[in-house]
């Protein structure tokens, strides 16, 4: 494994995601200021989720055909300035446009760096694979921190402050042209290798790991949506304790997905995706089963890192299924499969507003057992 380039590439998706985790922390100040509805912040979000994440397939699509170096810092550089902009728009037009260029940005970073991650990550691709996952991880979660401090120091152009990170990844990847050209050389070699002895796609067994994601995915949103509230209305804690909640289950994702990718190289990357389901299935009607909150505190630990445990090996599992189409791959598997999740938040909501929140855990809690009898039809994958 290339660690220089694959710790670049995750830096680059920390730089990204910055961008993604500040959003909704954007949005009360942007209410405040232009005088917003509910209706019109939310739309701000639908709107970059779907520039962002809806249209990672055509760029993956095209990163298949179309490869350049110059894509990667070309993305970082138009997600960024999309978001600077942000604080300066003149209206809600505007103000849309702006956040669209920031998805657009956002969504060609993804599947061309996913691509050069497996390149780069030679015989340890899921190991590679979830250190890029975590440098998301982590931009998405230092994205409000950063962005708050920003527009509380000089107002809503304080979006502009965006400009500086990306600005220093984009040098960084700029005085490596050199090791992606490197690895340019390695995909040719692997193409040419393929051509001599081609290899077929497995589109039937991508559309069932595309359906594992997806359910996955409603878990995932489910949880970091409702475990706040979970604290806060069931378990009558604090708001700051609903964070601190939040902040053990994500830091709990982030090392299940290292330890997902180091044990996806070394024993298979679907015998891990089968591992992650079956061990996740216990522990949420667990967690909506007691209503001790020291309990639940410690349910959210192997919570978080099961669920996010296959994050690398269900990426680099579908480039596997789909070897003449990794950039589309990678760009369903991180964009239209995962997003899914958070389209069906709002349904989660209706079902919050009509049975309560605890009837939100419960229901979740069902979707590993629906998808368990799939993940065992998944075809090995060669380590």
């Amino acid at each position: 494994m290339n660690i220089r380039m694959v710790g670049m590439l995750s830096a680059g998706h920390l730089t990204n995601d910055l961008n993604q985790g500040a959003i909704a922390a954007l949005l009360p100040f942007l209410i405040t200021q232009n005088n917003l509805s509910y209706t019109a912040a939310t739309g701000i979000v639908f709107a970059f989720t779907l520039t962002s994440t809806m249209v990672q397939p055509l760029f993956g699509y095209l990163a298949d055909r179309l490869s350049y170096k110059w894509i990667i810092p070309a993305a970082l550089f138009l997600a960024s300035s999309g978001f600077a902009m942000i604080g300066f728009a003149p209206s809600y037009l505007a103000l849309i446009t702006t956040v669209v260029i920031c998805g657009i940005g956002s969504a060609a970073f993804h599947p061309e760096a996913a691509r050069y991650v497996n390149f780069a990550g030679g015989l340890k691709k899921a190991t590679a694979m979830s250190i890029f996952g975590v440098g998301g991880s982590l931009g998405f979660a230092l994205g409000p921190l950063l962005i708050t401090t920003s527009v509380l120091h000089w107002g809503l152009e304080g979006s502009i402050v965006m400009l500086i990170p990306a600005s220093l990844t984009i040098l960084l990847m700029l005085t490596q042209s050199s090791s992606f050209e490197s690895l340019e050389k390695i995909e040719n070699v692997v193409v040419a290798h393929n051509e001599s002895a081609p290899k077929k796609d497995n589109w039937n067994a991508f559309l069932k790991l595309t359906l594992t994601i997806i359910g996955k995915s409603i878990v995932f949103y489910g949880l970091i949506t409702f475990i706040p509230l979970y604290w806060v209305k069931v378990l009558h804690q604090s708001e700051t304790a609903g964070a601190a909640a939040l902040t053990v289950f994500s830091m709990s994702g982030v090392v299940g997905t290292l330890l997902g990718g180091k044990l996806a190289d070394r024993f298979g990357h679907v015998k891990i995706i089968i591992l992650g389901c079956v061990c996740l299935s216990p522990c949420l009607p667990a967690l909506a089963w007691f209503d001790n909150v020291h309990i639940a505190t410690l349910l959210l630990i192997p919570t978080g890192a099961f669920l996010l445990m296959t994050y690398g090996p269900t990426i680099v599992s579908g480039q596997k299924y789909l070897p003449n189409h990794i950039g589309f791959s990678s760009g369903m598997t991180l964009g239209v499969a995962f997003s899914i999740g958070g389209l069906v938040a709002p349904l989660l909501g209706s079902v919050a507003d009509h049975y309560g929140i605890w009837f939100v855990l419960a229901s979740i809690s069902f979707v590993p057992l629906l998808i368990i009898p799939i993940v065992f039809t998944l075809p090995a994958t060669e380590i």
